[in-house]
């Protein structure tokens, strides 16, 4: 008997022809998983004014200036700008009190939520517990900061063990690192290059640090490695400069970061703010 075209011998079985079986079904895909885990963390109000950015510019407020000039440290304020300084978009105040900013300048703790300019909603808090001040090296009690957006942890930023050029690790909610954080380096990498963004004596590089951020995969971040986004204190006007020690950021973020990296950024530029700047004009 002749096989027909739907049958053929396998071996001493008849098999259906594989063209003429039904297709196979294919495993339910689940989109909302794969939407989950490339979807922005926060609010919505940190979505709305951040997913679009590249840069933003924080400037600390001379708000208590005759406090500060009595000698009590005055609490920190931050107004935040669009890039191109035009449209102020978010405020912040910290919530520490007057003792610990006044005897602790560099690292008493704070909570400090930056908040939406029109309608006062939350965009992220910014959490720093009670450390041991930076110095020359660092091997245990690190500085650390986390960041949250309404119920969400948005990330964390630790110092890393180090010695001569601080260095910080910025972690997401996962605990999965991210960046890499540290001031541009010379000789070696055993010192901080102050000649980075320009002569010092110029008005170029004039009062000018920056801390550049790396790939969390990136081994070399010394001297000219190349860096994907950068925090630059910038000097400010002579009047803030003698009455106050109000500070002036921009922050450029890296080409591919997403909101909630964006917003841990931010978070680090206040953090840096504190550990670096306060009580040292």
């Amino acid at each position: 008997k002749k096989k027909t075209s739907s049958q053929f011998l396998c071996g001493d079985h008849k098999c259906q022809n594989p063209n003429s079986l039904p297709p196979k079904k294919k495993k339910a895909s689940h989109p909302t998983m794969a939407t989950s885990n490339k979807m922005d963390r926060g609010t919505d109000a940190l979505k709305s004014h951040v997913s679009s950015m590249s840069k933003i510019s924080i400037r600390q407020t001379r708000k208590g200036w005759l406090q500060e000039i009595l000698g009590c440290e005055a609490k920190n304020e931050f107004k935040y700008f669009k890039e191109g300084e035009t449209e102020m978009f978010a405020h912040s105040i910290d919530d520490a009190d007057c003792m610990c900013r006044f005897c602790c300048p560099m690292i008493y703790p704070y909570k400090t939520p930056v908040m939406e300019v029109t309608t006062n909603s939350e965009l992220l808090v910014v959490d720093r517990p009670f450390k041991c001040a930076a110095g020359p090296c660092k091997c245990c009690c690190y500085q650390e900061m986390t960041v949250t957006s309404g119920t969400e942890l948005i990330g964390k930023v630790v110092e890393d063990c180090y010695y001569c050029v601080p260095s910080f690790t910025a972690s997401d909610q996962n605990g999965e690192a991210v960046y890499k954080i540290n001031p541009p380096t010379c000789m070696g990498g055993v010192c901080v290059n102050c000649c980075a963004e320009g002569n010092p004596c110029t008005k170029k590089g004039c009062c000018k640090q920056s801390f550049r951020i790396y790939p969390a995969s990136q081994q070399n971040t010394d001297g000219d490695a190349p860096y994907i986004g950068q925090i630059l204190s910038k000097p400010k006007s002579l009047a803030t400069e003698i009455f106050t020690d109000a500070n002036a950021f921009d922050v450029t973020f890296p080409e591919n970061a997403s909101t909630d990296q964006k917003a841990l950024l931010i978070g680090t530029t206040t953090f840096f703010n504190s550990i670096f700047f306060e009580g040292q004009q």
